[in-house]
């Protein structure tokens, strides 16, 4: 095993950057707003959940005028640090989404899988050179009451040989290959949708935070440092940022999640370990790992650690956390034994949105001018495009078969305020290192939630 000094030397060149966005194909920024203006549609925030509905706004109505705001740059937030993992699922899993919404759950994968087939023919329609690879992801159990667990998943069942054979570490005892998952370089797929989006007619305004949302008329005011924006409607996609409208900030919480890269892989790294398949890996555990192969035979690790700041914070400063990058070097190394000795080149974290439910909820303020999803919680890759038509459906009033679903309709619990909701994540991450210690059994805390229907596991 690995030891503490070695976990320090393979993390002592690593960059404090995002590898995704540290990268020469990031476009140069667009200009701020720098005086009022006029829109049909303002969309807020340029992560995917903007840059899908100022698309697919255009895409409906060509004729549309569509301004884009964004506060820092496009893709730098959640969009631009994730995994690149992106999912057919809407209900971050098929066991949360059957317990959820057991009566609309086969027409919620359904759209799932539909959603995922129009993102990869949107990626091939525009062009947008995004390492895109319909490659699956692997579930892997990795203690022996994992493998009951993975012949219940919806993917076909490897056994110990088979998944070995697949990617090769000592740790793996059984896998669920799970197809309807597609990996992608995130940050390249955000400024291709944002040249597409470019392209067809929609205007960006970069570093231009929306201070204030306020109803004027039959119509939105958007207040930001440039000037207001006159708006006929608004869809609003800020993510982990505190909202707008006030009233939603109770129902989703910051966490942040970290991640490191390996430097490429040499021939011989590459054959002890295996993996040609190009599938995404995740372990089962509660605090589970998730990981994958870049375009260059880099590794990504991430997760385990989820780390909330008392106050809903969300601060540069968290972005880096030296404890957790130790952490998850020494989980990776006694993942890959066999790779002892390789250095990582980037280290990074960042806040992910989520909610009660544990995937994206909808709906519409001050008087249906104003529509937001939320509450992604990691799986927004693929469901922030399903998410930008729901918002637009909601915006033009129509009913349709997304906006009829309870899953839309229905919102989840909030959280409660402070000191109550740190004390509350803090007895739950807690008690779900304490299950994974305890052969997955779950404590009085967790079987109250669960009760509750705020219970999950990963």
């Amino acid at each position: 095993m690995t030891s503490t000094a070695g976990v320090d030397r393979s993390l002592s060149a690593s960059r404090p950057r995002v590898f995704w966005l540290d990268s020469d194909r990031r476009p140069s920024p667009h200009p701020p707003l720098s005086s009022d203006a006029s829109t049909d549609l303002a969309v807020v925030g340029g992560g995917y959940s903007g840059l899908w509905t100022a698309l697919l706004a255009k895409e409906r109505d060509p004729h549309r005028d569509v301004l884009l705001l964004e506060g820092e740059r496009i893709g730098w937030a959640a969009t631009g640090r994730n995994g690149g993992f992106c999912s057919a699922s809407l209900t971050h899993g098929a066991e949360n989404g059957r317990r959820r919404f057991p009566d609309e759950f086969e027409t919620l994968e359904r759209l799932g899988r539909q959603n995922l087939d129009e993102i990869e023919t949107s990626i091939r329609g525009y062009g947008i050179d995004c390492d895109y690879r319909r490659s699956g992801s692997i579930s892997v159990a990795t203690e022996p009451h994992h493998v009951g667990w993975l012949h219940d998943e919806p993917g076909e069942f490897l056994d110990q040989s088979a998944v070995r054979a697949e990617v090769n570490s000592p740790t793996y005892l059984a896998g669920s290959w799970e197809r309807d998952t597609a990996l992608v370089n995130p940050a390249a797929l955000a400024w291709g949708l944002a040249e597409a989006a470019m392209n067809a007619g929609v205007r960006i305004a970069e570093h231009t935070p929306v201070l204030a949302v306020r109803r004027a008329g039959a119509g939105v005011h958007l207040q930001t440092p440039g000037g207001v924006v006159r708006a006929a409607t608004v869809a609003l996609g800020t993510n982990a940022f505190p909202s707008p409208v006030r009233r939603l900030r109770l129902f989703t919480v910051p966490v942040y999640d970290y991640v490191l890269v390996t430097e490429p892989l040499s021939a011989e790294q590459l054959a002890a370990i295996r993996w040609s398949n190009g599938a995404g890996l995740n372990d089962v555990t509660n605090q589970f790992h998730y990981y994958r192969m870049t375009a260059d035979h880099r590794i990504l690790w991430g997760g385990y650690d989820a780390i909330y700041h008392f106050g809903r914070k969300v601060r540069p400063v968290y972005d880096q956390r030296p404890d957790t990058f130790r952490t998850l070097a020494h989980h990776f190394f006694h993942t890959f034994p066999q790779l002892e000795g390789i250095r990582f080149s980037h280290r990074w974290g960042g806040a992910i949105d989520t909610c009660t439910r544990f995937f994206a909820f909808y709906g519409t303020a001050l008087g249906g001018r104003v529509s937001y999803a939320l509450g992604y919680t990691g799986l927004g890759v693929g469901a922030s495009r399903f998410a930008a038509n729901v918002m637009l459906d909601l915006l033009s009033g129509e009913a349709t078969e997304r906006t009829r679903l309870r899953m839309v309709r229905e919102k989840p619990l909030p959280f409660p305020p402070e000191p109550l909701a740190f004390a509350g994540i803090q007895a739950t991450r807690w008690s779900l290192a304490r299950a994974d210690r305890n052969a997955g059994r779950r404590n009085l805390w967790l079987r109250a939630l669960d009760s509750l229907g705020l219970g999950f596991d990963s």
